[in-house]
């Protein structure tokens, strides 16, 4: 069984950020080899606001974008790197969750619900 960090990867998540302090979408969609419409698609935001700088500063674009960054760092280690975390929280049904990806549980406003499956296993609870 893997084990799941408590904390998220702050090395991760530093070089997720610009300089300013918002989610660098460039480097992300690069990271994840997405183009910006995945990326958007994937935190259940409009593409326009993925693409305008001003809308992306928006405190609910940056903070869909830093939930599912969290996530991601939490559970990259385990994954096997930033590219199987993406692929498991776009795709691995949780089934404490009723069957949900991370992905629709962070589109629905619902991130802490995986943050808490997460300390639940990082503390050696079962799926």
């Amino acid at each position: 069984m893997p084990t799941f960090a408590p904390f998220a990867d702050a090395g991760f998540l530093g070089a997720c950020f610009t300089k300013s302090g918002d989610v660098d979408i460039a480097y992300l969609a690069d990271l994840f080899r997405m183009s910006k419409t995945q990326l958007a698609e994937t935190v259940g935001l409009p593409l326009a606001t993925v693409i305008k700088t001003n809308r992306m500063k928006a405190p609910k674009a940056q903070g869909r974008m830093t939930e599912m960054l969290e996530i991601i760092a939490r559970i990259k280690n385990w994954a096997g790197g930033d590219a199987q975390a993406m692929a498991w929280y776009r795709s691995q049904p949780i089934p404490a969750l009723d069957g949900r990806t991370a992905e629709s549980l962070v589109k629905s406003g619902d991130a802490a619900a995986v943050r808490d499956y997460l300390d639940h296993m990082a503390l050696g609870g079962f799926a």
